[in-house]
């Protein structure tokens, strides 16, 4: 394999790759071998089809595609491996020289990673972030408590209100015809939750059990049933049934049930220290966020389109593996939100600029300053990573080879390169 790199414009190369006449036969020979069991000519039985009388009958070409795809991948990435340029995006691949008896040629259009004119880095001015826990803020958390350690009672004494948790029977009517997808029974609906279209939920307020009520609403123009859009509807409504939360009592006691405090006083005081750590936390992200988008906008860097199209698709897979885990595929998130893959490429462009931006100031930076990682860095994170997967460090040590060291040495490098702008930023009160 011979590898030629040739410099293009706007951080772009174009890698020109030969692997011998040796290897292209084997790839032809391949692609034989996995297609003659499906080739058919008269005279022979299936799968006993000499390469030769294939060639002769349909033309030497006839396997160059398979053997090309056979060759690719494996020739590409020894060219990789032998290329001394910081290659950063997917190959745009074109096979120039494909015949049997001859070497095989194809380029690699790729983008490199450009040169970094750093700005000021040392002392960027960033907003103080305000860490102080305000009263009100201990009372949100605590009230958050008490709504997830409520009861549900059931009430018959008196009609819906604002809040309730219905069971509902419902039938729509346009026009005085029911419309598909416009019933439902025992259909649980909290009151206020503005899970129904506008003006629907309110009109209930008042309502009592057993009894019919209509309630008059306009679809919005923007309804995702078209035949809907902009029509006057009467809903007949009956509510069924009524719950609502109790809430517990602020005291001593709720205090013990929801933590290891015997009191309010202790409990409130805890709550206070929690959100303190939550603040300071939050605060130190933030100004880490700020400090690197200050440098960012000092600095001057020329992005390559397919650097940035590589990180935006990497964006969406990765978008992709959370929601899967959550038990939600892609076509199912992309039926409800009416969106599709290319259209949240598009969307994710300004945060994949900005990540490739900050990544690449962070690793000049590390240039700048020398910064280095050691051996005890490594292990350490290594293990993180196995207290993370719940495996042991010696497996996760097994599973790395050189090039996911080198990723992860690079990682922490750029991390320490984040802590070392962020130390040195200045802050300032926000006016």
């Amino acid at each position: 394999m011979s590898l030629q790199v040739e410099k293009l414009e706007k951080n772009m190369a174009k890698l020109t790759i030969e692997a011998g006449a040796d290897e292209l036969e084997k790839a032809i020979e391949k692609a034989y071998q996995k297609q003659k069991n499906k080739i058919s000519i008269p005279g022979f039985r299936k799968g006993k089809v000499p390469r030769q009388m294939v060639e002769k009958m349909y033309g030497k070409e006839v396997f160059y595609e398979d053997a090309a795809n056979e060759l690719i991948p494996d020739a590409y990435d020894k060219a990789l491996d032998e290329c001394e340029e910081d290659i950063v995006s997917s190959p745009k691949i074109e096979v120039v020289q494909i015949e049997a008896g001859k070497p095989f040629i194809f380029t690699a259009t790729v983008a490199l990673k450009p040169e970094v004119k750093l700005g000021k880095y040392k002392g960027v001015k960033v907003d103080k972030m305000d860490t102080e826990v305000t009263d009100e803020e201990i009372n949100e958390e605590i009230n958050k408590e008490r709504e997830n350690n409520a009861r549900t009672i059931a009430v018959e004494d008196r009609p819906v209100k604002d809040g309730d948790m219905t069971k509902l029977d419902f039938e729509g009517f346009v026009d005085g015809e029911a419309f598909e997808g416009g019933k439902g029974e025992d259909y649980p609906l909290t009151i206020g939750s503005g899970a129904f279209i506008p003006g629907f939920e309110e009109q209930l307020v008042g309502a009592e059990v057993g009894k019919e009520v209509e309630v008059k609403v306009t679809f919005p123009e923007d309804y995702q049933a078209e035949n809907l859009q902009g029509k006057e509807a009467v809903f007949k409504c009956t509510v069924k049934e009524i719950k609502e939360k109790e809430l517990p009592e602020l005291d001593d006691e709720f205090a013990s049930e929801v933590s290891e405090f015997e009191t309010m006083a202790e409990y409130r005081e805890d709550v206070k220290n929690t959100l303190a750590k939550k603040k300071e936390k939050d605060a130190k992200n933030a100004k880490e966020e700020a400090a690197i988008k200050a440098v960012v906008e000092e600095s001057e860097m020329d992005i390559p389109e397919p650097m940035l199209e590589s990180q935006q698709r990497q964006m969406v897979d990765e978008f992709a593996q959370r929601i899967t885990m959550q038990g939600l595929s892609m076509e199912q998130y992309f039926q409800f939100t009416g969106t599709n893959y290319q259209k949240m490429v598009e969307q994710v462009k300004p945060q994949a600029l900005e990540r490739i931006k900050s990544r690449l100031v962070l690793e000049a930076v590390v240039k700048a300053e020398n910064i280095e990682v050691t051996e005890d860095d490594y292990e350490k994170e290594l293990e993180t990573m196995a207290e993370v997967y719940q495996m042991e460090v010696a497996k996760v040590k097994d599973l790395m080879g050189e090039r996911e060291k080198k990723n992860i040495m690079q990682d922490l490098a750029v991390r320490k390169a984040a802590e070392f702008i962020t130390d040195h930023a200045k802050e300032s009160k926000a006016k």
